[in-house]
């Protein structure tokens, strides 16, 4: 049946899963991850581009040749002009109606060395020197991009921080910030492990991916205010179920959100990067593809579960959940039905679908009126005929 596949179940709330009861595991292997990053860090450190390091681009002609061996070429020259001077990247950049050229990014060159390199280059090929172009950059400038992207970031957390704490409570704020920070730590770590070059653009993709994790949590955390709304005034439910009943209510949405995004992202990245060879976007769509992806998981994941944790530790909350566990032991125990019992005249309504699974053995919410059923020819709870509280029960005409 249609309408029972996990997608719609997802979508209504009905799925079950339980993420919020399973944080201790979402916690381990979140630690175990961070550690594996925090090593590559140490280990293998970082593979800056020479926007960091410093370096020297030379731009060659596609007409010569093919890519690899202008690539190979390159390094046979400057290890003779330059000693351990490496082509460091190289790719195909440009078209339309300037032409295509090869991109070689390499290690620092002093202008000498430099000007030795792209004679001899256009010598091989056979090619004037002034059809290969250069230029220098500089360690300072990628510092200053560093410095910049730091102060960026610290002011993006700070913002943040202030707007969840406004607009929920400190906990959500704390949880929001903590997901933001595993989600960069765990990109940066991908990055890290795969040697994969840190350009500006890369930077420019962190800052990027910071505002779609914040909207995901953002998301369930609006949820699971409307679920816990008022819950220390019934003993249905924890806070931990209430939450985790807003984490599937809004799983599907989040499911959506991050697939849509993901499509254009990876169009980027396979098509224009890969397939066209457009090496330009491959820097930031490959950082704004894992860190969107690495967003869905944490926002799910960790920022809830985090969040319960925090929550837990407030008095108010932790009386709350002694309550609703010693109702439900009493429940178990025959003691009470774990029902209001109906007022006189009156049917209990059942349950409507979903609520009875999401809130199975527990009693409607307390100061909840029963919904009943109101007998044939009454209106109001008077009897019938409408003479209410007059004596004999004459009707006015």
């Amino acid at each position: 049946m249609a309408g029972s596949g996990l997608a719609n179940r997802l979508y209504r709330g009905e799925a079950g899963l339980n993420v919020v009861g399973r944080r201790k595991v979402w916690f381990t292997v979140a630690g175990v991850l961070v550690l594996l990053a925090l090593a590559s860090f140490l280990i293998r450190g970082f593979n800056p581009g020479i926007e960091f390091a410093g370096g020297n681009v030379l731009r060659v002609p596609t007409s010569v040749g093919t890519l690899e061996d202008v690539e190979q070429r390159t390094n046979t020259i400057l290890a003779e002009q330059a000693g351990e001077a490496k082509v460091v990247t190289a790719q195909e950049v440009g078209g339309g109606t300037g032409g295509a050229v090869y991109e070689l990014k390499t290690t620092q060159l002093d202008p000498e060395q430099d000007n030795a390199a792209r004679a001899a280059l256009a010598q091989a090929y056979g090619i004037n020197v002034d059809q290969i172009s250069g230029d220098r950059v500089s360690k300072a400038w990628g510092d200053q991009v560093t410095d910049r992207a730091l102060l960026g970031l610290l002011i993006f957390l700070a913002v943040v921080s202030i707007y969840l704490v406004l607009r929920f409570e400190w906990q959500m704020a704390v949880a929001a910030i903590a997901s933001l920070v595993m989600n960069l730590v765990l990109t940066a770590g991908i990055y890290s492990l795969v040697g994969l070059e840190v350009t500006p653009s890369t930077v420019i993709g962190f800052l990027t991916i910071l505002g779609f994790a914040l909207y995901d949590v953002v998301v369930v955390f609006d949820k699971v205010q409307e679920n816990t709304r008022g819950i220390t005034a019934n003993s249905n439910q924890t806070y931990g179920e209430a939450a985790n009943l807003a984490l599937n209510q809004s799983l599907m949405r989040s499911i959506n959100t991050s697939v849509v995004a993901l499509l254009p992202v990876g169009s980027i990245l396979f098509i224009g990067a890969f397939l066209l060879g457009a090496g330009t976007l491959k820097d930031l769509g490959l950082v704004l593809f894992v860190g969107m992806a690495v967003a869905f998981l944490t926002s799910i994941l960790l920022a809830t579960p985090l969040l319960v944790l925090l929550k837990n530790r407030d008095p108010r909350i932790q009386a709350h959940n002694k309550r609703v566990a010693a109702r439900r032991s009493s429940i178990a125990r025959g003691e009470t039905t774990g029902k209001p019992a109906p007022r006189a005249g009156e049917d209990v309504a059942e349950p409507v679908d979903g609520e009875s699974a999401a809130l199975a053995g527990a009693a409607p919410k307390v100061g909840a009126r029963p919904a009943g059923k109101r007998s044939t020819g009454a209106r109001g709870g008077r009897p019938a005929g409408g003479s209410g509280n007059r004596p004999g029960g004459a009707k006015r005409r």
